[in-house]
């Protein structure tokens, strides 16, 4: 059966009954390699063709349907059909000229593409699989548009080929019989099979809102249309085979998301902040009440903002990490924090838990809520966001990852349905990792995988751990130094940035992680002396003030890297983990998750002196020097 997009649940009120009777019998009688996406919006016009086709052999072919009775045609020329309806005479485009604009918008915007280009000097320039076009009248039969119009007006408004009927649709239909009238649309046939690489290229184009960079960037996530410069350089690169599986979990997942609440549990660079990113701006056309998007790392909230204001969300989304929203609805009820020894920061998130539960701070306030970073988010917490969406049919999505969950120690320990998230039978799991390279995740997670154990849950009411399989592009491998003091890392360290940086590299595109917030400030000095523009981030004040596209080295910390990527990444100070055995699997996860935050090049130091070595410190020295000698060999 073929792969219909969205699926064939969220039709459901949507479109025509004809339409969603073509939609189901497309995906019964097409085969598997079939791709079928309904009202998909191509070209710069944003033109709406009921269905799209791609075989992979065939080509794309593109479909009109119409419910119309043939009783109300008055009159149709290859241009218009005028039809008498309950409201009087109408006139409409003849749905052939209607179609073949919808297909010609998305296939001069293919023919730009280089990848897509026939080579052959006959054809040069010119898209390198077939395309066709069809209407399908489901409401009128053959016999009857036969007697209506003779064959030659049929042949020059509506001709036989190009149009399928309703008697074409019924079940007893054989489904190579079906086939072979849809491939009779098309006016050619080239015999050559396309390549998992054009197909994606191919899906690339067509569904631009979920579009990935080729070198898989966060900062990409909403970039616009690509010019033909930027396609032609892309053209070089080729997709890995299983991003193509990924890509199309990640676009069948992000347009079947609908009313309710969603859990969406993936590993690290699978895709889940480019979905929550997606569902905002498709909610943001939608809802009239504002879209609260929450994290727990505050560079991350940052980050997000700037990406949604830069594409005209800021009015219509809220981001903010947890403790900052707590503080924001404090100050919009006017209700004073409550006294107390505790850090200030813990008070304020208790008084606004009190306050949402005995009604001073108003729920239902926004048209929908998603969290990012939901591992690292308190029971309480939860339940006082799912009360900020109509308990009913409110919008809320839940994005997770166990192994990421570096401030929660075993996981999740309560379900979702105790904090008010109902998502039975709406949760999803996404277990390709195209972040990294292949390499970058099989060291991190090599180094970290006997810490990061845990039992898959019988229902969707928990959350499981999901174990990465790569589906990254291969890259160089990832380098680990042990030194004999941090001074030295910082050398190795300044050397590495300064290195990247004569290669071309962006200074934004790198980042350097510590362990501890002191370890920053020498990092900071130390590129003074070279020029290096750096962002330390350390403080809550900074943090807020990152500014993710400037022209410097990012410093920060590892638990502060969670929800980031960088191209290139140095990890330094590892030696200072794991100071003592009880923090040992809390740190290793903690350092996975910085590992992870490299995209392309990973660079690891540490230092450890013999007299910790002998009181059994530095343990992740050990065993990364170790994993990084057996890499080398």
């Amino acid at each position: 059966m073929a792969i219909i997009i969205p699926n064939l649940n969220q039709l459901k009120g949507r479109g025509t009954a004809g339409e969603r009777r073509v939609a189901e019998v497309l995906r019964r009688k097409l085969g598997d390699e079939c791709l079928v996406w309904y009202d998909v919006a191509v070209g710069k016009k944003r033109r709406y063709p009921d269905f799209i086709v791609l075989h992979p052999q065939k080509g794309l072919l593109f479909l009109e349907v119409k419910d119309w009775e043939l009783k109300t045609f008055k009159s149709i020329n290859p241009n218009d059909i005028q039809r008498l309806t309950s409201n009087g005479l109408r006139t409409d485009p003849n749905p052939l000229a209607q179609v073949r604009g919808c297909a010609f918008a998305l296939v001069n915007q293919l023919k730009a593409d280089p990848v897509l280009q026939q080579t052959a000097a006959h054809r040069l320039g010119q898209l390198k699989m077939p395309y066709g076009c069809g209407v399908i009248f489901s409401k009128v039969l053959r016999s009857q548009m036969e007697n209506a119009l003779p064959e030659d007006s049929r042949n020059l408004v509506l001709p036989d080929h190009l149009v399928l009927y309703q008697e074409d649709l019924r079940d007893d239909v054989d489904d190579e019989a079906f086939q072979n009238k849809l491939w009779d649309m098309f006016p050619y046939q080239f015999g050559q099979r396309l390549s998992e690489d054009e197909i994606n290229r191919v899906r690339w184009h067509l569904y631009p809102e979920l579009r990935i960079d080729l070198q898989l960037s966060q900062t990409n996530l909403f970039d616009d249309e690509p010019s033909l410069e930027v396609l032609q350089d892309a053209s070089a690169m080729s997709l890995p085979d299983k991003i193509k599986v990924m890509d199309l979990q990640q676009e069948q997942l992000a347009r079947n998301l609908g009313a309710g609440h969603r859990v969406i549990h993936g590993v690290a660079g699978s895709g889940k902040t480019l979905i929550l990113a997606y569902h905002c701006q498709y909610l943001a056309q939608m809802l009239s009440k504002p879209i609260l998007v929450l994290c727990y790392n505050v560079v991350l909230a940052v980050k997000l903002k700037t990406m949604l204001q830069n594409k005209g969300l800021g009015d219509k989304v809220q981001v903010h990490h947890f403790n900052g929203w707590c503080i924001e609805q404090l100050k919009k009820h006017h209700i004073a924090t409550i006294e107390g020894s505790e850090p200030i920061y813990k008070r304020q998130v208790a008084t606004m838990l009190a306050a949402v539960e005995d009604g001073r701070i108003s729920r239902e306030q926004y048209g929908a809520v998603m969290i990012d970073e939901g591992h690292d988010f308190e029971p309480e917490w939860l339940q006082a966001v799912a009360k900020m969406v109509d308990i009913d049919d409110g919008n809320l999505l839940l994005l997770y990852d166990d192994a990421q969950s570096i401030y929660r120690r075993g996981g999740l320990n309560f379900t979702l349905s105790s904090v008010g998230i109902k998502a039975q039978g709406r949760t999803s799991i996404l277990k390709m990792n195209y972040r990294n390279t292949r390499e970058i995740l099989h060291f991190a997670y090599e180094f970290a995988s006997e810490y990061l154990t845990g039992a898959d849950s019988k229902d969707d009411d928990h959350i499981p751990l999901v174990l990465p399989e790569s589906g990254g592009v291969s890259g160089p491998k990832p380098v680990f130094y042990r030194l004999p003091s941090f001074s030295e890392e910082i050398t190795q360290a300044k050397q590495q940035i300064v290195s990247w940086q004569a290669e071309g590299v962006a200074l934004h595109k790198m980042a350097i992680l510590v362990v501890t917030l002191e370890q920053a400030k020498p990092l900071q000095d130390a590129f003074k002396q070279v020029n290096v523009a750096t962002q330390i981030l350390v403080d809550s004040k900074a943090k807020k003030a990152y500014l993710p596209d400037d022209n410097s080295v990012a410093i920060m910390t590892l638990q502060s890297s969670k929800g980031l990527e960088f191209t290139h990444v140095v990890v330094v100070g590892v030696g200072s983990l794991a100071p003592e055995a009880k923090r040992t699997a809390s740190d290793a996860k903690v350092l996975y998750v910085g590992m992870t935050r490299a995209q392309q090049v990973l660079v690891v130091t540490g230092s450890v002196s013999e007299a910790e070595e002998a009181k059994g410190r530095g343990v992740f020295v050990k065993k990364l020097l170790k994993q990084a000698t057996d890499l080398a060999s």
